[in-house]
């Protein structure tokens, strides 16, 4: 796991620029394990685990103006002196506008702001800790430092309510550490912390400017092909102009970055299987137009072939389809296919062991799954997660639309859920249920959305209509239950419930955003969360996972995507369509585009019932029941009809199996992220006695 971790104390220290450490109150001077000093004392600065050379770059105007970026970024060293000085008058939303995927931290005297993404695939963290306050874009490793106790109402609240900003809100699975909203930024002035937001947010009573649909496909284009061309190989830096030195210079192309490091893996790759979006980027990624290697004749390593990977489930019939679209777009000279064959031993829940991730998320029963398709991947592999929540339009959408007075625009995704439903007598009723659901929820109010999810909880109310009508139903609503809320104890329930009430009870608490753009982002913020954990559970050496659609400047692109256009069926592959055809490549197979839902559903049936033993073991005395969350019994209940077809939410037995495993992986662990004095090296870490229900902690 690679993070970046700081401290800004509320006095100045003398500075020893190479040992800097930071001082706790019992006077311990500790440092990161494995770290990489950017800069020195009283505000240090370190790079924490297996970064590449041309991940780390520093440009400084002088000893205490300085900006550090981490990750892949494609602005120039001028560019960031300009994004420096910038930030220094206050501006920080030009330290979020460059390509790439990274995290960047400027200091203006004892001043130092963090800014984090607006997805919240790379998130910051922060901690008060001795005479000032720790941040890092992990939370394990401010856990470490101040030894924190769980905080088990979070657990609760991430099985009861995942996708509700206000059940969770700036808290994690650690007492005392707290995360950043995704679009904030965090300001640290001589130890003193701020939460700011850099981002525009449109306003509940007025919308947003529509913009032109064709201007925000060509801006969606031009934003990814940008993505794309930053992985591999960004314009050139003045060499000499970092405050550290770099090795190989940044910007370098992926087969350059093989040559540095010796690695024999390809260096270009992308997934074939998994939808049009990791299709698009693989496409991109090879170069069209242009010659192979390269996009829009930049870049690097020409006539090299990109590596496209097509995961072939050999335990799950059905997906012949999807392996001969793939097929037929790797038919192209500019890509190398390789297909991945697995059977049982990667279906979903087969491998239960695995790192220890930075959080629990469902994703942790598909590590080995995705481990998988991605040791046979490249060192710079392209996949399409997140293509669905910034293009998508989230059900409550259809409310904004009435806000907007725009009927008209239900008409076309009404009538698909009506052929969706199925049966004649029900499809008849849909329109009105649909537009009954939205226009209810277009004149809510957020407290009482809220308030409403609250007293579901307490009154055990989960059941909700089945189908593509009654999902999207269910979605008409400011907030909902969580697929495990069903499985948890009463009190886990009420604790949650509390926890609503007491959050919408706080002065400006609301969202300030119509109900369907706040649940789209929402929607996100929680998917970039799995995709974060899902990067440390899924870990191959040497390789970068790249996730261009949840770059900021990509999700800027696609919010400014006319609603109306959002709504219509098939709008992400229509839009994907334009976008190739825009780049030149304008020959498709038949089908591309087509949903790929059912085949997961199924890889997580199956996978289920060949593991059910060994689940049901897991739930014999689970970490959970002693926390007071669920009762074992229910669990081992749930688990067994689950396995035999009857219809329960099986990403809600995921979320409870992933909380299982991480509470397992967290209380078995020994070391710390830290190092320096004999006590510290000798301590337990985080979560080293069983877990009781708000007395979960570390000893010694």
């Amino acid at each position: 796991m690679r993070w970046l971790v700081g401290w800004s104390s509320t006095a100045a220290r003398a500075s020893v620029v190479g040992s800097a450490g930071a001082t706790g109150e019992n006077g311990e001077t500790v440092h990161p394990v494995g770290s990489q000093l950017l800069w020195g004392d009283p505000d240090p600065l370190w790079a924490v685990g297996d970064w590449r050379a041309d991940e780390v770059r520093t440009v400084k105007a002088d000893e205490q103006t300085r900006i550090a970026v981490l990750g892949t970024c494609g602005a120039s060293d001028e560019e960031l002196r300009v994004g420096l000085f910038a930030a220094r008058g206050g501006a920080l939303r030009h330290l979020t506008a460059w390509p790439g995927s990274y995290t960047a931290v400027v200091q203006v005297g004892r001043r130092v702001m963090i800014a984090g993404d607006l997805a919240g695939a790379r998130p910051v963290f922060y901690t008060p800790w001795a005479d000032g306050t720790a941040f890092a874009t992990a939370a394990l490793p401010l856990a470490d430092l101040i030894e924190a106790h769980l905080d088990i109402g979070h657990l609760a609240a991430l099985l009861a309510a995942p996708d509700v900003p206000e059940a969770l809100h700036d808290s994690t699975p650690y007492q005392g550490v707290r995360r950043v909203p995704p679009g904030h930024a965090l300001i640290l002035r001589a130890g003193a912390r701020e939460i700011a937001g850099y981002e525009h947010v449109a306003s509940l009573a007025v919308a947003a400017p529509a913009a032109d649909a064709t201007t925000a496909v060509d801006g969606v284009r031009d934003a990814l092909v940008e993505a794309v061309r930053t992985r591999l190989g960004a314009p050139r830096h003045v060499p000499g102009a970092t405050g550290v030195d770099p090795g190989p210079v940044p910007g370098m192309g992926p087969a350059e970055r093989r040559a540095a490091r010796g690695m024999p893996v390809p260096g270009i790759g992308a997934d074939l299987s998994g939808g049009p979006a990791s299709g698009t980027l693989a496409l991109l990624a090879a170069g069209l137009p242009g010659m192979p290697g390269t996009v829009l004749g930049h870049g690097t390593g020409a006539g090299e072939r990109l590596l496209a990977v097509t995961f072939n489930d050999l335990a799950i019939n059905g997906r012949e389809a999807e392996l001969e679209r793939a097929g037929a777009i790797a038919a192209n000279p500019r890509l190398h296919h390789v297909v991945v064959a697995a059977g049982e031993e990667a279906l979903p829940y087969a491998d239960l062991d695995g790192p220890l991730t930075d959080e629990p998320s469902a994703t942790l029963v598909t590590a080995q799954r995705h481990r998988a398709r991605l040791s046979s991947g490249s060192a710079d592999h392209f996949t399409g997660y997140g293509a669905r929540q910034v293009l998508d339009a989230h059900p409550a959408r259809l409310a904004d639309l009435l806000m907007d007075r725009r009927r008209r625009h239900l008409v076309r995704p009404v009538a698909a859920l009506a052929k969706a439903d199925g049966s004649a007598a029900g499809s008849v009723m849909v329109p009105a249920r649909v537009y009954g659901a939205a226009r209810k929820l277009s004149r809510m109010s957020y407290r009482a959305g809220v308030d409403s999810l609250a007293d579901r909880l307490l009154q055990r109310r989960f059941d909700e209509p089945g189908g593509a009508v009654g999902a999207s139903m269910a979605a008409l609503a400011w907030a909902r239950p969580g697929p495990a809320a069903r499985w948890l104890t009463g009190e886990a329930l009420a604790e949650v419930s509390v926890r609503l009430h007491d959050t919408t009870g706080r002065p400006g608490a609301g969202p300030g955003q119509r109900p369907g753009e706040f649940r789209a982002r929402a929607a996100l913020a929680r998917h970039a969360a799995d995709l974060r954990v899902l990067e440390q559970a899924a870990e191959v050496r040497f390789q970068r996972l790249h996730a261009p659609f949840l770059d900021n400047q990509v999700v800027r692109a696609c919010r400014a995507l006319p609603v109306a256009m959002r709504v219509q069926p098939g709008a992400r592959a229509a839009i994907l369509r334009t976008v190739l055809e825009g780049a030149g490549v304008a020959e498709l197979p038949p089908g591309w585009g087509a949903p790929s839902h059912a085949s997961s559903a199924a890889a997580a049936r199956t996978g289920l019932r060949v593991s059910l033993d060994d689940l049901l073991s897991l739930f014999d005395t689970p970490l959970l029941a002693q926390a007071g969350l669920v009762e074992a019994r229910v669990v081992r209940k749930a688990l067994r009809a689950a396995s035999e077809g009857e219809p329960l939410p099986l990403d809600g037995l995921a979320d409870l199996v992933s909380t299982e495993l991480w509470l397992r992986r967290l209380l078995s662990r020994r070391g710390t992220c830290w190092t320096g004095t004999p006590a510290r090296q000798r301590a337990v870490p985080t979560g080293s006695v069983v877990p009781q229900r708000g007395a979960l902690g570390a000893g010694r």
